[in-house]
Formats: structure tokens, sequence, C-alpha cells
């Protein structure tokens, strides 16, 4: 079934897969506050590839593995592990809702980037729509506030790690099977971070923090075949104003969760980059997508 004849379906399996991301970060940003965060990436790429090994290799086989690019196909892992490294110290430090909001001007980033590096025609009203989102920005990390030092700089290079990956992506949309790309990213960000994790490697402490572990992989893995399937039955530019929904989840799971609210100007410069990102993705049909852990 095409895009055009399950518009619904597609909005709620991508607010479905946005959920998902909210609910990871938070776990997350919870086991990051006793285990380093190198450790905790590592956790989740080796389990989303645990749990895809079963699902699909044995209906799969090595087109699970296959690519047309590997050099490509390395690069847009390196940058996925990288991000989520980047990320998750960031909200080691940094309340969810306000590292998540910074990290939701990559799709405008990814517009600039295909503009510049790929040759795409930029939509009107990009270059306000990026001011505009840096703009929200400083008012999250206004100095004086509790959010400026370098912490703050965490979100803003996991972006940049993200619009690598997602201009990547790009690249090898209908040269590699998306499973396979979604497969092997996860496999090089696991196979990356092996490197240097046992150097930060301590055991959980107790059955639930084992759990949570796991589940790292288990809640990024469905996110991602949410996502997916979301795509497969809705255009990107129709989608991509629901994105925002990870934004918004993080409010609520920082306040439900960890009994953090952003104060006055932080919730203002977190509206003021959703609102442009919603605006330009509904108006201008951007073909961007939010964080995706």
């Amino acid at each position: 079934m095409r895009a055009r004849h399950a518009p619904l379906r597609a909005v709620l399996l991508l607010v479905g897969a946005f959920v998902s991301f909210a609910l990871l970060d938070s776990v997350a940003k919870y086991l990051s506050q006793t285990h380093h965060p190198i450790l905790v990436a590592w956790a989740r790429y080796v389990f989303h590839v645990l749990v895809m090994v079963a699902v699909f290799l044995p209906r799969m086989g090595r087109a699970l593995v296959r690519t047309r690019r590997p050099s490509l196909q390395v690069a847009r892992g390196v940058c996925l592990g990288l991000s989520s490294v980047c990320f998750f110290s960031s909200i080691a430090y940094l309340p969810l809702a306000e590292a998540t909001a910074i990290v939701s001007i990559v799709p405008i980033l990814v517009t600039v980037g295909a503009v510049k590096l790929m040759g795409e025609r930029a939509p009107r009203g990009t270059w306000w729509s990026l001011a505009t989102s840096f703009a929200g920005v400083l008012l999250i990390v206004r100095p004086g506030s509790a959010l400026f030092g370098w912490p703050a700089l965490l979100p803003l290079i996991a972006a940049l790690f993200i619009v690598g990956y997602q201009l990547l992506t790009r690249r090898l949309t209908g040269v590699d099977n998306g499973l396979a790309t979604l497969f092997i990213g996860a496999l090089v960000a696991a196979l990356l971070l092996g490197l240097i994790a046992p150097r930060q490697w301590q055991m959980p402490q107790g059955w639930f923090e084992a759990l949570l572990f796991v589940s790292t992989g288990v809640i990024g893995a469905f996110g991602h075949l949410l996502l997916v399937r979301a795509y497969e039955h809705g255009s990107a530019a129709a989608l991509a104003p629901f994105g925002y929904t990870h934004a918004v989840m993080a409010v609520v799971f920082g306040l439900l969760i960890f009994g953090q609210f952003p104060d006055a100007v932080s919730l203002a410069g977190i509206v003021l980059i959703v609102a442009t990102g919603v605006f330009m993705a509904a108006r201008r049909g951007i073909d961007a997508r939010p964080f995706e852990d």
C-alpha cells in the first residue's frame, strides 16, 4: 500500500517511532547517571544488532549486509555511533527536553548541507529558519543560565554528526536495501564503540539495570523499524512536521521521569525551534527528519 492510500497509518507509525526514541533517550539518561555514556551507546547498538539478526537474518540472509557502497555505509555508521555518544553524554549533564530541542535544529542543518554539498536548491525561507533556530538555541543555553557551559556544546556536536549521517542516508537511498542500511549502520557503530567501551566497563547494578541496557537496543530497533514502515506509507515531506513529536515527548518524559521542566526562557527557545521546523516542513515540503537515535 502506497503513501497516498494510508496517510493516517504513516502518521501513527511515525509518532510511535519518535515516542520510542524519546523513551530511549530517557533510559539512556538514567543509565548515564551511573555508567559511562560510551558504554550506554555501545549497548544500545549491540542489542539493536542482535534484535535485527533475530528478526531479519532468517529470511534475508546475506542480503542483510549486502551493499554497493561499503565506504558510505561505514562512514554513515561512524557518524551514527559518534552522534549517540555525544548526545548520551549531553543528557548526562543537561535536562532531556533542552538537549533534544538543541538537536532538533538538525532538519534545517540537513537542508543547508544538502544545498552546499549536494547541489540541491534551498527552499524559500531556509536561511531565515536557520537563524531563527539558532536564536532558539541561544535562548536555551543563554549566558548566566544553568545550561551555559561546555556540556551545551555536546548536543551541537551530536547535531553535526547527525547531519552527516542523514546526508549519507540520502546518498544511499535507492542504492542499498533500507533494512540493510539500517543494520549495517548499527553494526558499524557497535564495532566502533566496541573498541573503546571495554575501557569503561562496569557491570549493571542488579537485574533492573541489566534489563534497561537490553531495552536500549530493543526500543531503538523497534523505533527505527516503525520509522521505515512510516516512510513506506507516507512521503517524507508530508510526515516531517510530525517528527517533532520527539522534542515534545522529551519535555513530557523529562517531567514525568526526572522531574525536570524547562524554565520560561528555555521553553520559549524550544517552542521557537520546533515551530520553525514544523513551519518549514509543512509550508516548504522540506525532506527533513528530526533526530533518530
